[in-house]
C-alpha cells in the first residue's frame, strides 16, 4: 500500500446519465482521475446503498448494478468490471471501531458509484469497495464512522462519498432556475465546510425550513459526512461542479486534502 496521505472526495452524482454523457460534469470527473494520485483501491459510500447495520462489499468480483428504470438502453448495457478487494474489506471490518461491519458477498457496485468511477477510472483497473449506509442511523453515527475510517488515507485508498448534498427529485423542475431553498441550503453548507465548522452539518435537520425540501431523505446527504469526518486539521478544501440542475439537485463536489 501507498504511504501518501490520499484526499477524500464528495461527488455529486446526479443522474446515472452521466456515466455515458460527454458534460461538464463528466469531463470533470475524468480530469479528477487524472489528477489526483491513483489509489491503491477506492473506497465508495453511495448513496444508494442502504441497509440495517453496517455492510462492506467482500467479493473479488463486485457486478455493476443496474438500479434504475427509464434510461436508455445503453445505460443498461454499460458494465465496469473493477476487482474488488476481499483484504481490504477484512481489514476494514477488523479496524473500524466500535462500530460492527459485515462483509457482503452479494450487492456489487451500484450507479452511486460505477457512473462516476467509469469516468475516473475508466480502465477498471483500481479495486473498488462500497460501505453501505445504515438507514436506522442519524447523521453522528455517520461522521463518527467516518473518523473509524481515516486511517484509509493513510494506505493508498481514496474515499469517495456519492450523493448530492441538495436533492428532491419530486420537486424537480426541468429547464427553470434553482428554488431559493435549494441555493439557500446549498450555499450554508459550502461556507460551513469552509469553515471547518461540522458540528451544524451532522445535525442537518437544523439547517433551516429549506432543509425539509432539500434534504428531504437523508441518504444523498450523508455520504458528505464522511468526507467531512476524515479532513485533519488545516487541511485544504476544493469544489468543484458548483451548480444545481433540474431546480432541486445539487452537483457541488468536494475535495479535501489534496496538496
Amino acid at each position: 500500500m501507498g504511504e501518501k496521505r490520499m484526499p477524500v472526495l464528495f461527488v455529486g452524482h446526479g443522474t446515472p446519465m452521466n456515466a455515458i454523457e460527454d458534460n461538464q460534469y463528466s469531463q470533470t470527473w475524468d480530469r479528477l482521475g487524472r489528477e489526483l494520485p491513483k489509489p491503491e483501491a477506492v473506497v465508495c459510500i453511495s448513496a444508494h446503498w442502504e441497509t440495517v447495520g453496517t455492510e462492506v462489499t467482500g467479493m473479488e468480483k463486485p457486478k455493476t448494478i443496474h438500479d434504475f428504470d427509464g434510461f436508455p438502453r445503453a445505460l443498461f448495457e454499460k458494465e465496469y468490471p473493477a476487482p474488488g478487494d476481499p483484504s481490504l474489506a477484512i481489514n476494514i471490518c477488523s479496524t473500524a471501531r466500535p462500530v460492527t461491519i459485515r462483509p457482503n458477498l452479494t450487492w456489487g457496485l451500484d450507479h452511486g458509484a460505477w457512473s462516476v468511477l467509469c469516468r475516473m477510472y475508466p480502465q477498471a483497473d483500481v479495486p473498488v469497495l462500497q460501505i453501505s449506509l445504515d438507514r436506522t442511523r442519524d447523521g453522528l453515527f455517520h461522521y463518527n464512522l467516518g473518523r473509524s475510517l481515516r486511517f484509509l488515507r493513510e494506505t493508498g485508498v481514496l474515499v469517495i462519498g456519492s450523493g448530492n448534498i441538495v436533492h428532491n427529485l419530486m420537486l424537480m423542475s426541468w429547464g427553470g432556475y434553482p428554488y431559493e431553498w435549494a441555493e439557500e441550503i446549498d450555499r450554508q453548507v459550502r461556507d460551513y465546510i469552509v469553515q471547518g465548522n461540522h458540528d451544524p452539518l451532522i445535525r442537518y435537520e437544523k439547517l433551516g425550513p429549506g432543509v425539509k425540501y432539500a434534504i428531504n431523505s437523508g441518504e444523498h446527504y450523508l455520504p458528505l459526512l464522511y468526507v467531512l469526518a476524515m479532513q485533519r486539521e488545516d487541511e485544504p478544501v476544493e469544489f468543484f461542479n458548483e451548480s444545481i440542475v433540474a431546480g432541486s439537485v445539487s452537483m457541488r463536489g468536494v475535495i479535501i486534502g489534496r496538496e
